[in-house]
């Protein structure tokens, strides 16, 4: 399956600056294999030691929180885009 990931500003270092890469995988886990294959360094910002999900890390599949879904099994259908999405926090 082939899918388009939409790159956050602060990972785009890891894909020479391109805020959306292709990538493939019939999974979540496998989208992300894929990326670290062709974007070295770019999985440890999205999964934790244990190989998890950082929990400051929102990814969407299509316009689906993967949280309430299968998580890294969360299925990634040909055509499908996937978009990291960093916690952000803070104010006053």
């Amino acid at each position: 399956m082939s899918v388009t990931v939409r790159i956050p500003t602060i990972l785009r270092t890891y894909t020479d600056g391109k805020a959306e890469v292709p990538a493939e995988g019939a999974t979540l886990a496998e989208v992300i294999a894929d990326l670290e294959k062709n974007h070295q360094g770019i999985a440890a910002r999205v999964l934790d030691d244990t190989g998890k999900l950082r929990r400051f890390v929102n990814v969407y599949v299509n316009d689906d929180d993967v949280r309430f879904e299968q998580g890294l099994e969360t299925p990634t259908p040909d055509g499908a885009g996937v978009s990291i999405i960093p916690a952000v926090a803070g104010g006053c």
